[in-house]
């Protein structure tokens, strides 16, 4: 083996738990630290006891502690395939869609069509883009999620600290978040919630999708008219429970479909409103209600509506009694 090589091999690491990166399973650990790495191959090193925690052997679930010495072990990452880049039309856009930040916490405006995190496919989304942008940022984790085509606000923690607390207060009910949809037709407003129990179904071809069915997970929406026009209605919608596609199928069950909703939506009428200007998903995530994770103030973050969505609503027709 040639010097070269043998210096791209890689090192063991030697790693000591602060306050910071307590009380979370080694394997959440390992996935942070070796990034590429399959998860497959991190419970493998795991089981042969090639990881080590003060010199010990440890099973996943164990819950590192503070002053904890852990021994990461040399694992080749593949590098056949270039990391996709930032471009600097991408990384301009998001500098200017951030809402709110302090220490511990970065509120982002996401675009629609930009996914949170790469996978399947994408090589490249929200998260993979800030820690790119910010490579002195030890530490960026999302706190939660929302669909590539669905834009707003989203929240990405800068310490585990800071993310373990707004788990716990999306767990506990204390984060609201407020959407903004444009839906078929005319949402009465009598129509304030939709408690429906929703199940995930997988297709043969892979894709996912959710349906209302008395076996799946209780699943509650509240609703509330905003405005509106001849053919639609721009709506509020505030999700008490956080299920996957959780408004876009109640405001389907509802008999009102989101407007721009390949998935669950009127096709003909997506078809009409594309002609109009809305050529995407009508949802988009307005508000966030929060605690602040170390001074528990509580505060509101507000997501303007891109331009080309305000345009086109503009120009809708009025609705006539």
């Amino acid at each position: 083996m040639s010097d070269t090589e043998e210096n791209k091999r890689p090192a063991v690491r030697w790693v000591e738990i602060d306050q910071d990166s307590c009380d979370q399973r080694i394997d959440n650990f390992l996935i942070a630290q070796l990034k590429g790495v399959p998860k497959t191959m991190i419970y493998r090193i795991l089981r042969k006891g090639e990881v080590r925690v003060n010199k010990k052997r440890v099973k996943a679930p164990y819950r590192l502690q503070p002053g904890d010495l852990v021994r990461i072990p040399p694992v080749r990452v593949s590098t056949s395939k270039t990391p996709a880049t930032v471009g600097q039309g991408l990384a301009k856009s998001l500098e200017e869609s951030i809402l709110f930040e302090n220490d511990q916490l970065l509120v982002v405006n996401k675009p629609s069509g930009l996914a949170v995190h790469g996978g399947s496919g994408i090589s490249l989304g929200l998260i993979e883009a800030l820690r790119q942008m910010r490579p002195q940022s030890k530490f960026l984790e999302l706190v939660h999620r929302l669909d590539r085509d669905t834009s707003g606000c989203v929240m990405v923690a800068k310490k585990r600290s800071a993310l373990k607390a707004l788990h716990a207060d999306l767990r506990e009910g204390r984060v609201d978040k407020i959407y903004q949809a444009l839906v078929v037709g005319r949402w009465p407003n009598r129509k304030r919630k939709v408690n429906a129990p929703l199940r995930k179904n997988e297709l043969k071809s892979g894709e996912r999708v959710v349906k209302v069915s008395q076996d799946g997970k209780d699943s509650l929406t509240e609703f509330q008219v905003l405005r509106r026009f001849a053919d639609v209605t721009l709506i509020e919608a505030k999700p008490i429970t956080g299920r996957t596609h959780q408004i876009r199928v109640h405001t389907q069950f509802a008999g009102h479909p989101i407007i721009g909703d390949d998935k669950y939506g009127d096709d003909e009428l997506n078809k009409r409103m594309k002609q109009q200007g809305i050529k995407r998903l009508f949802l988009h995530a307005h508000q966030l209600k929060i605690r602040l994770p170390n001074s528990r103030e509580r505060i509101t973050v507000s997501a303007p509506l891109d331009k080309t969505l305000e345009n086109a609503i503009e120009k809708l027709p009025a609705f006539v009694e």
